[in-house]
């Protein structure tokens, strides 16, 4: 029974950078914008947060250091999708390659060096003391309690159940109606990109202050392509996302536990159990359930710009 909790409690600690960058890719892609830059973007918060926590120990600042970065680079990218119309694909592939590149030359000051400090579990009184579930649920850092219980429920409100989000998912569908409706289509993709890209570098952030508490080249470990990845499985949808997130930190979770208890399996087959995961989560429910087709369905006007003259 301990080790099924402790199985629980390390999926959630392992699926959050996922969660977060997921529930990012999530608002950009509903508005009709795909950033493949996730994994820049994460590398960069992560580099940055370790920084921030160097210079000043106060693991909030480095996250909102995170925040603040991701944020600017994604009014770049924005500005380089929405308003001048760039190749979405290509502008996305560009930033991860140009985030992965600084992060490295930014962090070789920082290679190995520990977080001087982090975010440390809070334990939920009366919850945490709960046999069985209780330490695996209630015994998590602030950013886990954020990004798995508060955060996607708001965001899946605001999304489903106001007129905002309608205007948000216009804008993501038929951008020309939307337009015609008086919903301003420019602002709403630049301004949500760039939320996009915030909250995927506050998931590196999460990385170096929460889960992996040092820097090093690598450390990001396609993380970012499985949030894509997982967004789709989610049907864009913020719970769905979060919850395919947790899926992954458990299998992720599972590899560690191999390895620990010294399991008859190749240490590198355990490694690729995360990313064998995500391809499954991707293939088996489409094959198995035609009707996750339309479930799993993107934005009609995903990845397409938008020209008002044209409407």
């Amino acid at each position: 029974m301990d080790v099924i909790a402790g199985l629980i409690q390390t999926a959630f600690l392992a699926g959050g950078v996922l969660a977060l960058a997921a529930l990012g890719e999530v608002l950009a892609e509903r508005v009709g914008v795909v950033n493949l830059g996730v994994e820049g973007l994460i590398a960069l918060g992560a580099v940055t947060a370790i920084a921030t926590v160097v210079a000043v120990p106060v693991p909030a600042l480095g996250f909102a250091a995170a925040l603040a970065v991701g944020f600017g680079v994604g009014m770049l990218f924005a500005l380089a999708t929405v308003v001048i119309r760039a190749n979405q694909v290509l502008a996305g592939l560009a930033l991860t390659l140009i985030g992965t590149g600084l992060a490295a030359t930014i962090g070789k000051a920082y290679s190995g060096t520990p977080a001087p400090v982090t975010f440390e579990p809070i334990f939920i009184a009366g919850l945490s003391d709960l046999p069985f579930l209780g330490r695996a649920l209630f015994s998590h850092n602030i950013l886990v309690y954020l990004i798995f219980f508060i955060l996607p429920l708001f965001l899946h409100r605001v999304l489903f159940r106001t007129r905002h989000g309608l205007n948000m998912r216009a804008v993501g569908e038929n951008p020309a109606a939307a337009d015609a409706a008086g919903i301003n289509v420019m602002a709403y993709r630049f301004w949500y990109t760039c939320i996009g890209a915030a909250m995927a570098a506050g998931a590196g952030a999460y990385l170096t202050l929460a889960f992996v508490p040092s820097w090093s080249e690598g450390v990001v470990a396609g993380r970012g392509w499985i949030a894509v990845a997982l967004v789709i499985f989610a049907g864009f949808r913020p719970i769905n996302a979060v919850g395919a997130a947790w899926l992954f930190g458990l299998i992720t979770a599972l590899g560690f536990v191999g390895q620990a208890r010294n399991w008859p399996i190749a240490a590198s087959i355990l490694s690729m159990l995360p990313y064998l995961g995500t391809m499954a989560l991707m293939i088996v429910p489409v094959v198995a359930f035609q009707r996750m087709r339309r479930v799993m369905a993107a934005p009609a006007a995903l990845s397409v710009p938008f020209f008002r003259d044209m409407r």
